[in-house]
């Protein structure tokens, strides 16, 4: 058995590594350096621990892990210590003395894992430690986590990670890899360029998630379509629902507790000491719903959340995927639901033209959002866009809603021209002045509202053309050609210093006004049927195919896992996985040496809890 394989097997449990892990860990543990593509859920912790510990077994010193998020650092080094590893970390949450301990620990080599942020990575104080530690020849490795925060191009860059290139440039021979979940081929170059891991090997896993089902809904009324999403199909479940504003998110979360389901709001307007016990109650509780912008969700690890939901749309595909990938960690049956509606497109178009980025930026994003929106009016398989779009070809899922529930196609080019003709000669007639969607669909539809009057566009020749079709048909229709960027959205600004928008032609428009582009959509569907309601407090869907017997079994040890959890202040699943207890509930080991060949029980944790084990199966 190879190094990498014993510390997989004795200290985490686990009989083999999926997919690549090996191959990286290989790669890293015999000192290269690796940029890490790996999906949510796929095991990207294990591909720097497993290498820090052997490379720690064979007197090569301390892995220096670069995290993000102070949760993340406190569920993973609870994890490694639950594991036998001895692991730490530097951060806010420390007192000064409390620091002291951790920096002599390090200087003594006792620490095989030290966890700190970026901002800490980078200050003086941190690198004369890493000086010290390097002239000794106890440096093992650098772990670069969320890498994708180094690029200007990704959906969450972070400045303070581009500075990191000082671990390079002053320990030039010490391992580094970098991992992320979500990059494109642009994001990628650009990570390697910000962490100058240019001659680095490259390791870039599928981005599949097969058991996340990806469905898109028009939005009509956001609280009640999430309601009746989560009534159906997860009463009881751990979700994520997912906001663009602060405002929405209390009132979203206000709104489902309301209706009786255990939500909870999370932005960064809250006072830290709340924010910090909602996150707490999300990690320890069970089936607790949070509704938060997207201040929060990176480096959280529970793994049964069994749902993500966005109400807004995100800013583009690479964020969708980051967030909608927190859900089914434990590669068991999940769902990513999203609602979005012609205002979420005129939203981020605004904010796209509105900033003030350079144009070659605003290109990137528009780019980015564009893909978005294709993917939320595909008529085709969802998940084969996806994975497009990373550079990855698939076939038709069979999963997601499109493949699913095929959605009949309509032509929408002759509604399309007349919207279009329609604002043409509205510039036309009042240039300068600022027209918005609303104003656009009464004069098509032949409306004479008050406003239609006052300006006389029901005298345009376009007025009421567009009569023959519902609104919800031409809204479909406006949202589309924002969406292939056939209209284009103006911010303007009036005398009084307030701000409009205005609908405006694009050079895109002129292939529909001449019929040589067709515009067609996806027919509006009544909601499909929801699965039969899970009751609250159910098993969990990892116990879901056990026997009446092996669920007793199942739902002892949960209790126990509970109570041991709450003892040692971490959240359940860092004692053990649903997966973990549910293996142990049907096989109904006799002895610790049944108990030893079971997924995520490790020697440490054989020692310390196998014989409660025992016990609580046997009861």
């Amino acid at each position: 058995m190879s190094p990498a394989h014993s510390v997989l097997h004795a200290v985490f449990g686990y009989a083999q590594f999926r997919g690549p892990q090996e191959a990286i860990i290989e790669h890293v543990a015999a000192g290269g350096d690796a940029l890490v593509l790996m999906p949510t859920g796929g095991g990207k912790s294990l591909c720097y621990q497993v290498p820090a510990i052997v490379r720690q077994r064979a007197g090569q010193g301390v892995a220096i892990v670069v995290s993000p998020l102070i949760a993340l650092m406190h569920d993973q080094v609870g994890a490694l210590h639950e594991a036998g590893v001895e692991a730490a970390f530097l951060n806010s949450t420390l007192d000064w003395q409390q620091t002291l301990d951790v920096e002599r620990r390090l200087a003594r080599g006792d620490i095989t894992l030290l966890y700190a942020a970026p901002e800490r990575v980078v200050t003086e104080r941190f690198l004369g430690l890493l000086d010290d530690l390097h002239a000794r020849g106890q440096l093992s490795l650098f772990a670069i986590d969320e890498a994708h925060c180094v690029s200007q191009w990704g959906h969450d860059f972070r400045p303070e990670y581009r500075q990191l290139t000082v671990l390079h440039q002053r320990y030039a021979g010490v391992p580094r890899i970098a991992l992320t979940a979500t990059a494109d081929g642009l994001t990628r170059a650009d990570i390697a360029t910000g962490l100058q891991l240019q001659d680095a090997r490259q390791f870039v896993s599928s981005f599949d998630r097969p058991n996340i089902r990806y469905r898109i809904e028009e939005k009509k009324q956001p609280l009640e379509q999430l309601l009746r999403f989560i009534e159906r199909e997860h009463a009881g479940d751990a979700g994520v629902v997912y906001c663009q504003s602060r405002k929405r998110v209390e009132e979203l979360a206000q709104g489902l507790q309301d209706a009786g389901v255990n939500a909870l709001p999370y932005h960064a307007g809250l006072p830290a000491d709340m924010r910090q016990q909602h996150q707490d109650r999300f990690l320890r509780e069970d089936g607790v719903v949070m509704v938060a912008t997207i201040a929060f969700g990176m480096g959280i690890d529970k793994p049964d959340v069994r749902f993500v939901a966005h109400v807004d749309m995100p800013k583009n595909i690479e964020g969708y995927y980051q967030e909608t990938g927190r859900a089914g960690r434990d590669g068991l049956p999940a769902d990513a639901w999203m609602v979005y509606g012609l205002q979420d497109v005129v939203n981020q178009r605004r904010m796209i033209e509105g900033g003030d980025a350079a144009e070659e930026f605003k290109a990137v994003l528009r780019g980015k959002l564009d893909a978005l929106l294709a993917l939320a009016e595909a008529t085709d398989c969802r998940r084969v866009r996806l994975l497009r779009y990373f550079g990855e070809e698939s076939k038709p899922c069979g999963n997601c809603d499109n493949c699913l529930n095929p959605p009949a196609v309509w032509d929408g080019t002759d509604a399309a021209r007349k919207l279009l003709s329609t604002i043409y000669r509205i510039q036309q007639q009042d240039a300068g002045l600022t027209f918005g969607l609303g104003h656009l669909m009464d004069v098509v539809r032949g409306q004479e509202t008050d406003k239609v009057r006052q300006f006389g566009h029901q005298q345009l020749s376009t007025f009421g053309l567009g009569a023959p079709y519902s609104e919800a048909q031409l809204r479909a229709v406006a949202r589309q050609l924002l969406a292939l960027g056939a209209i284009g959205v103006q911010r303007v600004t009036t005398e009084a210093g307030h701000a409009f928008d205005t609908l405006t032609l694009t050079a895109a428009s002129r292939p529909v006004l001449r019929g040589e582009q067709a515009v067609l959509l996806r027919e509006a569907t009544a909601q499909a049927r929801g699965k039969k309601t899970r009751r609250a407090g159910a098993l969990p869907v990892a116990a879901a195919d056990l026997g009446p017997d092996a669920q007793v079994r199942f739902i002892n040890l949960k209790a126990w896992r509970a109570e041991v959890a709450r003892a040692h202040n971490l959240p359940a699943y860092v004692i053990f996985h649903d997966a973990t207890l549910a293996a142990i509930a049907q096989q109904h080991p006799q002895s610790i040496a049944e108990l030893e060949g079971i997924n995520g029980m490790g020697t440490k944790k054989l020692e310390a809890y196998g014989a409660d084990v025992l016990r609580v199966v046997g009861l």
